[in-house]
């Protein structure tokens, strides 16, 4: 068969009948069994890494619900009944007047010009304390959070206002060493702490004690507050009972009747409120106070700041911002430190 009707089938597609269009089909077979080395084989091995799967975090599940891990009460001004502003962020002291009535009288005679009245004034000073916490935050670190959902500038101002409460609620407990400025469990003031009736008698805490013998001891800790309050605290006083966590347990502590120690409390003491913080767990042991809520218009003890949460200027970086927030503190201010007694070991 001539080429050229080979090349023009091959071109134009025009078959031929008969012999010749069979050689040339046969020949255009040949030629397409024809192999390279390559065209027909099968793959004798990978190229790429075996595998079987996806990426792993195609398939995982990000929980838009956030969640804040817990962190201990901060009840210092819960117990101590209030909190308020004392000054400024300018004060640096603070005095507190106390005046006391003196006089003497004398028998009576229509010429005597004896006895007499007068007052003593004394000025006890508190200083405060400022502090601060800074917060910062990048553009790239916002775009990067919000990957995961999370809000992070305003995440780092829950965070910045947590750590300045939590350092107040500190200082309304210890006060700030090396100023005058004290709490509610260290101020120079309050009466040394008793010892409990039941660890003096049998060397147990109330966590073996019966309900009896805690009985005893806030009876004991009671009496000691009338001493100390010379006739002024009754059973219809308002007190605040304050301990741990704890030591509130064993208020729970029932009775041979099947009455427990709460309930003898609320029977006869009816104004008084248990109230518990973490930090009367102390190193000496478990501490227990009853506190004369206030007497004569006057309260007992305050919590008291110059400033709560003042918030700075934000400085712009050149992709960045930061911002300062600060506070300041007169830790427990205690007007009647007669009025708190406290009890050590139980």
């Amino acid at each position: 068969m001539n080429n050229s009707f080979y090349e023009l089938a091959e071109i134009a597609g025009i078959h031929f009948m008969g012999q010749q269009n069979l050689e040339f089909q046969n020949k255009n077979a040949r030629l397409r069994n024809t192999s390279d080395g390559f065209a027909c084989d099968a793959q004798p091995s990978l190229i790429t890494t075996s595998n079987a799967g996806i990426p792993a975090f195609l398939s995982t599940y990000v929980d838009p619900n956030l969640i804040d891990i817990l962190i201990s009460p901060m009840k210092a001004s819960i117990i101590a009944g209030s909190e308020t502003k004392k000054g400024d962020w300018k004060t640096s002291t603070a005095m507190f007047p106390v005046i006391e009535s003196t006089g003497e009288v004398s028998s009576y005679g229509d010429y005597s010009e004896n006895g007499t009245a007068g007052i003593n004034a004394e000025f006890p000073q508190r200083q405060s304390y400022h502090y601060q916490v800074i917060t910062q935050w990048g553009e790239r670190e916002l775009e990067i959070a919000g990957l995961a959902k999370i809000d992070w500038s305003n995440r780092l101002n829950i965070s910045s206002i947590l750590s300045l409460n939590k350092f107040q609620n500190k200082t309304y407990f210890y006060g700030v060493d090396g100023l005058q400025n004290y709490g509610l469990l260290n101020d120079p003031s309050l009466s040394a702490p008793i010892e409990p009736i039941t660890k003096a008698a049998t060397g147990k805490t109330w966590e073996l004690a019966t309900a009896n013998e805690v009985i005893s001891d806030i009876r004991k800790l009671y009496k000691q507050l009338q001493s100390q309050a010379g006739g002024l605290v009754d059973l219809d006083t308002k007190i605040t009972l304050a301990m741990s966590p704890i030591s509130e347990a064993s208020l729970t502590k029932t009775t041979d009747f099947n009455v427990n120690v709460m309930d003898i409390l609320k029977k006869n003491f009816t104004n008084m409120a248990v109230k518990t913080a973490p930090e009367y767990s102390t190193a000496s042991g478990e501490l227990l106070q009853m506190i004369v809520d206030d007497l004569e218009g006057q309260k007992t003890c305050e919590t008291a700041f110059t400033e709560k949460l003042r918030t700075h200027t934000i400085v712009i970086g050149s992709s960045s911002f930061k911002q300062k927030k600060s506070q300041g503190t007169w830790g427990t201010i205690i007007y009647r430190p007669a009025l708190i007694a406290q009890m050590i070991g139980i």
